[in-house]
């Protein structure tokens, strides 16, 4: 019969399920927010299955076994398709905090790495001059508020602020007009204001929001600016009558005196 030494034995024997669990290099997944995302994964296991975050592998959001599936609020997985082989991971609902690498494992072995990406949001936005722009951050992460002008007469580009949590860090030439409302905040937008604002997380190094701002003449106050000209005007063209009926009032005079017989 043959047999092994209890070290060659150790090593057949990881050699085997090495093969058998090899870890499965998945193509990123990407997502709206908001949508559900499945990550998926399959292959053979007759033990437990379980998905955790690929850093924190102590935190297990689903896993299923023979019997049953398990999982934490938000996470899904199918019993009907772990027996099948198939172990995919639903999240329900995908926002820009559930980015990251999920890790799959059948009895505590990896066998699928996921990327799970959400697509950046794009918004236009179009104000009047004198209001202001609000721009919602989307998480709590810390962030650049980048900005490039379209305006001719506009700024330079680059970042103009950053934010973290309730801390506003600004540019010398925005730090009286901004401020963290219900997001981030910019007063008394002008014309030359207008241009693309971009919402950059500094941690995974990904645009979130892309907001394309245009800033236009507020018509009041385009009427307050010509209601100063206006009389000015008015003043003018009322002088100008007046000389041309004085002028024509002596000229009136000349003529008759000269058709008098008495003149």
């Amino acid at each position: 019969m043959w047999s092994c030494s209890s070290a060659h034995c150790v090593l057949i024997f990881l050699a085997i399920t090495v093969t058998a669990v090899s870890v499965s290099a998945v193509a990123p997944v990407k997502v709206n927010l908001h949508d559900s995302a499945t990550l998926p994964c399959s292959g053979r296991c007759s033990g437990l299955v379980s998905w955790t975050v690929y850093h924190n592998p102590d935190d297990v959001l689903a896993e299923c076994d023979q019997t049953s599936c398990r999982a934490k609020e938000g996470y899904q997985m199918i019993h009907d398709q772990y027996l099948k082989g198939n172990f995919s991971l639903t999240i329900t609902d995908a926002d820009f905090t559930k980015r990251d690498t999920y890790t799959c494992d059948c009895d505590y072995l990896d066998i699928c790495d996921v990327t799970l990406q959400v697509e950046f949001l794009k918004t236009p936005v179009q104000i009047e001059s004198g209001d202001s722009l609000v721009l919602d951050l989307d998480l709590s992460d810390p962030v650049k508020v980048i900005y490039n002008s379209t305006a001719a007469a506009g700024p330079p580009i680059g970042p103009i602020c950053t934010v973290h949590r309730r801390s506003l860090q600004c540019k010398p030439e925005y730090t009286q007009r901004a401020s963290l409302t219900s997001g981030f905040e910019l007063r008394q937008m002008t014309p030359s204001d207008s241009g693309v604002y971009t919402i950059w997380d500094t941690k995974y190094k990904e645009v979130i929001h892309v907001y394309t701002v245009t800033v236009q003449d507020n018509p009041q106050s385009l009427n307050r600016d010509l209601g100063s000209v206006v009389p000015l005007w008015k003043n003018v063209l009322a002088k100008f009558a007046l000389l041309a009926g004085l002028i024509a009032l002596l000229v009136a005079i000349f003529l008759v005196t000269r058709q008098s017989p008495y003149g």
